[in-house]
């Protein structure tokens, strides 16, 4: 028997349903087009990224030679006089093409490098700033304010960060010194040397912090987040107990917290890997023929000490982060911009792309795989 005070739902009901297929036809639109773009990628850089010698060797020239007898050689710079010799009468024509030699060894070392610098000073300032925001600072003016600080923050455009990153870190930033350069803002003497403001020019230290401030405000919204998740009894239960507040958070709420943490770290890495203004400013360099740590340095003198020796190894290991390197970004965004446009970049480009999406795929895989497996291991 039908109810007699209900009303026709019959229009409202056919809302629903199309407002459901429109979201589930959304949905599957993004999907196909996630698809078809990987798929459109693998196909044109998968062939070019398992070419020997594409993920271990530095980037260089591309030179294509071609003989009178229709034969083509690609070739590096330095075999390439060798084949023309070769050649001899036969020899026809050459074409160069900047940056499509080689191989992506360079970007890939200097994008690692640059994702290391910038998670660890990121993690520690965002999980820092979480913390305080969620167990210590009181609710009021100064949280709000605080709080639309980091939202605004998100919402900067990458080459603005760039920009700051060149005023603060390349021009800037303070370094301990003997000879201040002349471009130093301001000097300030100690007793064994002088703190001069002069930068850190360009180099990986000054593109990680840039990129720290750019995934800065995903590390502290996420951490905050995870933090408060956890149930107010864990902490009411600790301090029961006698703990101190940050024995607290140390033992009770941060391992609880720490798979969404790590999750959202992996993201940040995700998007850090992805920047190409704030390296260009920063960090990155178009072509480079040698690793970070291939820095040359003064030879040491056959009666050397193991102190001596352990001081140059110290010195280029920090060089490493004191170099300016080449980075995955920046060197498509070079392939795709810088130079024209032929069969043989298309393939150099491809190549890094798929490259670059493999390794940002790994990322987020990393991240799931965390989080499940942390999930299972922190429970309440």
């Amino acid at each position: 028997m039908n109810n007699p005070f209900a009303g026709d739902n019959s229009s409202i009901q056919r809302r629903e349903t199309l407002a459901r297929w429109l979201l589930r036809l959304g949905s599957y639109v993004v999907v196909a087009l996630t698809v078809s773009i990987f798929l459109f990628i693998t196909v044109k850089g998968l062939p070019h990224a398992l070419k020997p010698g594409f993920l271990t060797e530095l980037t260089s020239t591309l030179h294509v030679i071609e003989s009178n007898d229709g034969q083509v050689f690609k070739t590096n710079p330095v075999e390439a006089d060798v084949i023309k010799k070769q050649l001899g009468d036969n020899f026809r024509s050459e074409k160069t093409i900047s940056y499509s030699g080689g191989g992506i060894l360079g970007p890939i070392v200097g994008t690692a490098l640059l994702v290391i610098v910038s998670v660890t000073v990121a993690l520690f300032l965002g999980v820092c700033c979480a913390i305080y925001l969620s167990e210590y600072a009181k609710k009021g003016k100064f949280l709000e304010t605080v709080r639309l600080a980091i939202l605004n923050l998100a919402g900067v455009p990458s080459v603005v960060f760039g920009l700051f990153g060149l005023g603060a870190f390349v021009l800037t930033a303070p370094v301990l010194t003997d000879a201040p350069a002349d471009r130093a803002i301001f000097v300030i003497p100690l007793f064994f040397t002088n703190l001069s403001f002069q930068g850190w020019d360009t180099c990986v230290l000054s593109g990680g912090f840039t990129l720290a401030f750019v995934i800065l405000p995903v590390i502290i919204t996420a951490s905050e987040q995870c933090l408060q998740a956890v149930p107010q009894g864990f902490r009411e239960t600790s301090m029961a107990l006698g703990a101190t507040r940050w024995q607290t958070i140390w033992r009770s709420v941060l391992p609880f917290a720490t798979p969404g943490i790590l999750t959202s770290t992996i993201l940040g890495i995700a998007r850090a890997a992805g920047e190409t203004a704030p390296i260009m400013f920063t960090a990155a360099l178009a072509f480079k023929d040698k690793l970070p740590w291939q820095k040359d340095l003064p030879p040491l003198p056959a009666d050397a000490g193991m102190f001596a020796h352990w001081e140059q190894s110290v010195q280029r290991f920090l060089g490493v982060f004191t170099e300016s390197v080449q980075a995955l970004p920046y060197h498509i965004y070079t392939l795709a911009a810088k130079i024209p446009q032929n069969e043989y970049s298309e393939q150099a480009q491809y190549g890094s792309v798929f490259v670059f999406l493999i390794l940002v795929a790994s990322l987020a895989a990393t991240s799931i795989w965390l989080r499940i497996h942390l999930r299972k291991k922190y429970k309440w």
